[in-house]
């Protein structure tokens, strides 16, 4: 008997043509007709218990670290921070303030993105409020966007 040697790409057409009767018949059709994995839509969303604990470590009592700006903001807020290079985006002022308060968060799943009111309080009794923006899905959990109150 000649063996006749295959080369890889038509050993593997040899081997997907076999076994593709064998996956039909076990796999329902709607999931081989799904292009999207199963696995994506049941992805992980934070909830707003999440986005209040993170903005509240984040943020801390008089802002965050720089291993967390650096870290735990996305590159969309890193580059809005470029722009402006004599503000602070991220707490909507310049200096650093006395406390820190972050209220409830809000979540809207079908825009995919939560968010929460935060309050920084400034030695000269003056309050300033913000809403800080977290997209549902980022891994890890990271501070998205920041809208100053004006």
């Amino acid at each position: 008997m000649t063996l006749i040697p295959l080369r890889p790409g038509a050993l593997l057409l040899a081997l997907s043509a076999s076994l593709l009767p064998l996956i039909a018949s076990s796999a329902p059709a709607a999931a081989l007709a799904d292009p999207v994995p199963q696995w994506h839509h049941h992805r992980h969303q934070h909830t707003a218990d999440e986005i209040s604990r993170f903005l509240t470590a984040f943020y801390g009592d008089h802002g965050p670290s720089a291993r967390d700006r650096s870290q735990r903001i996305s590159p969309q807020l890193k580059e809005k921070q470029a722009y402006h290079p004599y503000a602070d985006v991220v707490l909507c002022a310049q200096g650093t303030p006395q406390d820190i308060t972050v209220g409830p968060a809000t979540v809207a799943k079908g825009a995919g993105v939560g968010w929460a009111t935060v309050t920084t309080s400034w030695a000269s009794g003056a309050t300033d409020t913000f809403t800080a923006y977290v997209r549902l899905d980022s891994r890890p959990i990271a501070l998205d966007d920041v809208i100053c109150a004006g």
